[in-house]
C-alpha cells in the first residue's frame, strides 16, 4: 500500500469529503483534500529533513492524508474515529500488521485533546497538522460571521515552517494582521496546539519554537 494508492481510495476520499461538509455545516474551518494532502507533504518534509527512512516517510504521508476522515462519524473523538475506520480500510491492503498499527496510531494520537506523539509517524503527523494555519482556511462567507477560529486563521498572511537539522529546531514563523486577531485571541485558541506541537518535537530530538511579527513566542 502506497500514498499515491490511499490518494486514489474511493473510500478515503468520501470519507474525507463527508467530513469536510459536516465541519462546515458545524462552522469549522476547511478540512478537505487539500488540508489533508498539504498535511501528508509536511509531514514527509518533516522526517526526510531529519533524515528518517523512506518508510518512515511513506507511512507518515499515508497518516497525515487519512488523519481527518473520523470527522465523517463526528467532530467528537474523530481522531478515535478515524484511527477505527482506517484500521478497516488498511486491513484489506497488503500493507503489514507493525506498519497498519504505525498509521493507525499516528491518526489516534493527533488531536490535542487526547493525544501525543508515541513515535516519530505521529510526531510528524501532529506538527504539520497544527501548524496549517493560514488565510484560506477560512470557508467563504462574511467577514461579520466570522467566529474567533475564523479570524485567527484569516489574520494570517503569511506562514513559514522551517526545519533545521544542524540547529535540531522545527520553527513556525507567522505573520499576523492584529487588526484583525489579536495575539491574545491566537494564543487563547492555539497555545495547546503549540505545545503539543512541542512534545512533538522533543520526541523528534528538536526544539519547537514559534515567532509571530518577528517576535519569539514559544
Amino acid at each position: 500500500m502506497t500514498y499515491e494508492e490511499i490518494r486514489k481510495n474511493e473510500e478515503v476520499c468520501e470519507l474525507i469529503k463527508k467530513g469536510n461538509e459536516n465541519l462546515g455545516i458545524l462552522g469549522y474551518t476547511d478540512h478537505s483534500r487539500a488540508h489533508c494532502t498539504l498535511v501528508a507533504k509536511q509531514a514527509a518534509r518533516i522526517l526526510t529533513k531529519l533524515g528518517y527512512s523512506e518508510k518512515e516517510v511513506e507511512l507518515v504521508k499515508i497518516a497525515a492524508f487519512m488523519h481527518d476522515i473520523g470527522n465523517a462519524v463526528n467532530r467528537r473523538n474523530h481522531a478515535e474515529y478515524g484511527a477505527i475506520l482506517a484500521n478497516d480500510i488498511l486491513k484489506e491492503t497488503d500493507m503489514s500488521i507493525k506498519d497498519r498499527m504505525t498509521v493507525v496510531s499516528a491518526i489516534g494520537h493527533h488531536d490535542e485533546s487526547s493525544g501525543g506523539a508515541t513515535d516519530v509517524v505521529s510526531a510528524a503527523l501532529i506538527i504539520a497538522d497544527k501548524t496549517d494555519v493560514r488565510r484560506n482556511r477560512v470557508r467563504q462567507k462574511p467577514r461579520e460571521s466570522f467566529d474567533k477560529h475564523d479570524r485567527v486563521n484569516y489574520a494570517v498572511t503569511a506562514a513559514k515552517l522551517k526545519i533545521n537539522q544542524e540547529k535540531k529546531e522545527i520553527a513556525l514563523n507567522l505573520q499576523l494582521d492584529t487588526n484583525i486577531c489579536t495575539m491574545y485571541e491566537y494564543f487563547d485558541i492555539f497555545l495547546g496546539r503549540m505545545m503539543m506541537c512541542r512534545g512533538a518535537a522533543e520526541f523528534l530530538g528538536v526544539t519547537f519554537k514559534l515567532t509571530a511579527n518577528g517576535a519569539k513566542v514559544l
